[in-house]
């Protein structure tokens, strides 16, 4: 597949670790850059959407097929942005850094006729796939930020260490990282922003940045 790669270099690395080499790669780092490129490959990975979500108007007037980053933003309120004017094949996609690269990927679909499409997608792509409900957050990154808070919240309160807590989370639940480690792997930056954005549209108190948290990232 000729594969265009919407964000950075640690994008195309992690793309290129999850779907192997035999596919034809092209890196751009900002949607202007890309818009005259879209129709021209089998598939757009855009990591950056959720930076830049106006953006979005570039898939309006093209029949482009697209995966988009929704851990900050859904499918459907990039879509409600557009009207009933997208032409485009949208789906939803856990691209936060650290999670492309695993057996299953989490997707999430704008129109369910589109399933039979994303089913050839995989299977060009040779990975499995789970579709998930079209929500900020998806399931795993929900999951993933709500451990990292609280954890957090763990440390502010001088229960444990962050050390203590990475160790007693590896070893208890057979985590690959403790809470902390998943941190500063994905970025405070995207954890802050996503809880951000599942308080939002929850009110879920899980989901209430810790204070700690909250500074650490203003430092940043």
């Amino acid at each position: 597949m000729n594969i265009l790669i919407i964000g950075e270099q640690a994008h195309y690395r992690e793309s290129l670790l999850k779907f192997g080499d035999s596919h034809q790669y092209s890196v751009v780092g900002e949607h202007r850059d890309a818009e005259k490129f879209l129709e021209s490959h089998d598939l757009v990975l855009d990591f950056i959407i959720d930076e830049e979500p106006t953006k979005f108007e570039i898939y309006v007037d093209n029949t482009a097929t697209a995966l988009l980053n929704t851990c900050k933003i859904s499918l459907g309120e990039l879509a409600f942005m557009t009207g009933d004017s997208l032409r485009s094949r949208i789906f939803g996609f856990n691209g936060l850094p650290t999670f492309i690269n695993r057996p299953v990927l989490e997707v999430s679909l704008w129109r369910p006729d589109d399933e039979t499409v994303l089913k050839k997608i995989c299977a060009a792509l040779n990975t499995e796939f789970l579709v998930v409900d079209d929500r900020v957050g998806l399931v795993t990154p929900r999951v993933v930020s709500m451990i990292i808070n609280e954890a957090y919240y763990t440390v502010m309160e001088g229960t444990a260490t962050r050390g203590d807590i990475d160790m007693a989370m590896k070893l208890g639940t057979n985590y690959p990282y403790g809470p902390f480690e998943w941190c500063q792997r994905i970025g405070i930056k995207h954890i802050y922003e996503l809880l951000e954005a599942l308080y939002e549209d929850t009110k879920d108190e899980r989901y209430k940045i810790c204070p700690m948290l909250k500074k650490e990232y203003l430092r940043q």
